[in-house]
């Protein structure tokens, strides 16, 4: 069992920028998948990038690309999202979720395990 825990959420104005951090415990991390997905009130959970085990792949979401960087430490069990250019838009619960096994998937039904979200907002 992985249990997630995210920290780094809070209030920011647009075009600020903020770092979410995902401390895994309980498992293996280098052998899981990791992904960041947000969710605003009224809207379903969508994914926003991911990466597999070594960092070297990853996925964002076409909208976020070149804003949001994902990135991971397997030394200190963690994965990061580095958050640019921020926008009112981008105000939702960040939650980071695991995936067992090798292949990186953008679909939020395919994570196994996930954190209990950070909040995340940009004012205007």
């Amino acid at each position: 069992q992985v249990q997630l825990v995210e920290s780094g959420g809070g209030l920011v104005q647009a075009g600020g920028s903020l770092r979410l951090s995902c401390a895994a415990s309980g498992g293996t991390f280098s052998s899981y998948v990791m992904g960041w997905f947000r969710q605003a009130p009224g809207n379903e959970r969508g994914f926003v990038a991911a990466l597999g085990w070594s960092g070297d792949t990853t996925y964002y979401t076409d909208s976020l690309k070149g804003r949001f960087t994902i990135s991971r430490d397997n030394a200190k069990n963690t994965v990061y999202l580095q958050m640019s250019s921020l926008e009112p838009g981008d105000t939702a619960v960040y939650y980071c979720a695991a995936r067992r096994g090798a292949v990186v998937r953008t679909s939020y039904s395919e994570y196994d395990y996930w954190g209990q979200g950070t909040q995340v907002t940009v004012s205007s």
